[in-house]
This record gives structure tokens, sequence and C-alpha cells, in this order.
């Protein structure tokens, strides 16, 4: 998985991975239309936007997002509700057993907090989720964040910080903490 991550946008890196958002917008598109029993297209599919075959026992309910799917590293058992979004530019490991509610989002890139760079840069930081965790519906992931073995997200959460193993993480408050 990528470590974390500091992209100038406008350089050729960029381009690749622009490239890459558009072929993998072009494959969801094309799984989230297919009808619901059709296991081989939606077999198919899934190994091109993953790069490889879904493992034993994964479960995916269309609709499905990603932006770039060769990042998105799916253990045995994992069970992904619909709709639910992957941008996995930093990279995103779901370990074995996990289950994601409905309307969850991954988010592994950003821009920095700094005016004059926020244009200038993409910065990401991968997610890790440890086996046997169960996140809620609407729940957010943060860039950067791990989450230990048999926690729990509550639906709608926006989990910011690691969540240490066998806990229960709930809330979504905003804080302002600074101002410029």
């Amino acid at each position: 998985m990528p470590s974390d991550r500091l992209m100038r946008i406008h350089s050729t890196e960029f381009q690749d991975m622009a490239a890459r958002v558009l072929r993998v917008t072009g494959l969801t598109s094309r799984l989230n239309v297919l009808p619901f029993e059709d296991e081989a297209g939606k077999a198919e599919l899934f190994e091109q936007i993953l790069g490889k075959p879904l493992p034993p026992g994964v479960t995916i309910y269309p609709p499905f997002y990603t932006d770039h799917g060769l990042h998105l590293d799916l253990a045995e058992r994992v069970f992904i509700n619909q709709n639910c979004t992957f941008l996995d530019y930093a990279g995103i490991r779901l370990g074995k057993r996990v289950m994601v509610g409905p309307k969850v989002t991954f988010i592994t890139s950003g821009h920095p907090v700094d005016p004059e760079e926020r244009r200038l840069y993409l910065t990401g930081a991968p997610i890790d989720v440890a086996e046997n965790v169960w996140i809620g519906a609407g729940a957010t992931i943060l860039p950067g964040v791990s989450i230990g073995r048999d926690a729990v997200i509550a639906a709608g959460a926006v989990v910011a910080e690691d969540v240490p193993p066998a806990s229960l993480v709930t809330g979504r408050k905003a804080t302002v903490h600074r101002q410029w």
C-alpha cells in the first residue's frame, strides 16, 4: 500500500492518475447498471477495476464507486453494502470479515490547508481497517486512519483519528480549529 503522499498537480504522475480515474469511472458506470444477478459480468468488471479477481467470499452490492481501484486491497469474506465510495489513491486495506454498511465513504486523498498550496498539490495517506470491523451506514473514514480489530464505527460517524481495537466510535460534530 502506498505511504503518505504529496503529488504536484499538473505533473506527469497526476496526469497518469487522472487517466486511471477516467478509465475506472467508465468501468464502475458499467458495473452499476448490470442486472443484480449477473455475477459473471460483475466479477469481470471488478477484476478490471481492482486489477485482480475478488478474494473468496467477498460480497459487494452495487452501486459501487472508486476513483482508482488498484490500491483497494480486500481480504477474504469482506462485505460491502450498496452505494459505498472508495477514493483509494493512497491505498485502502480492509481485513478479513470487515462489514461495510451502505453509503460509507473512504477518502485517502485531499489538499493542503494552506490556500497557496491547495491548488498545487494533492495529499494522501492510506486507510487500514483490521479484521472483523463493522462500519455503520453513512460513516466517513478520512486519510491516514487505522481502525483496530473488532472495532465498531457507528452510523454517520466521521473518523479522522485512529481507532483502538474493540472500541465503539460515534459522532460527527464539526469544530473550528483555526482561522486565517
